[in-house]
């Protein structure tokens, strides 16, 4: 994708979408454990991808932003992607595409409902 990971991809699009967030934050929407995306994270710095920035209300949160390299990579990974996605559902007819994307919008939903919920009450 881009010549990016798939992980290094995701946390990519995650900031694309609220950027300048904490390590933490985007750990737990990538249900990722903190010790491994921070390794990531620094892999993605070294990269020139993204930079880590002190929080201005808590020097000890750092924040992560794009930066222009990261952005260009993430396009281009978002392009290839509606290509496959283009590609994969190509044989189906829109009421199939559309009973395909109802049961994929009921899958994101079941899957945001388990990561909001607290420990051990999914």
């Amino acid at each position: 994708m881009a010549g990016l990971t798939t992980a290094q991809f995701a946390v990519l699009f995650v900031l694309d979408k609220d950027d300048g967030m904490p390590i933490s934050e985007i750990a737990k929407r990538l249900s990722m454990g903190k010790s491994g995306l921070t390794g990531l994270v620094d892999r993605m710095v070294a990269l020139d991808l993204v930079t880590r920035e002190a929080s201005t209300e808590d020097r000890r949160v750092n924040r992560v932003r794009l930066l222009p390299k990261g952005i260009e990579l993430l396009q281009k990974g978002k392009q290839e992607t509606r290509h496959f996605n283009e590609a994969l559902l190509a044989p189906f007819n829109e009421a199939e595409r559309a009973t395909i994307q109802q049961f994929l919008d009921h899958v994101t939903r079941n899957a945001e409902a388990i990561i909001a919920a607290p420990e051990g009450e999914e």
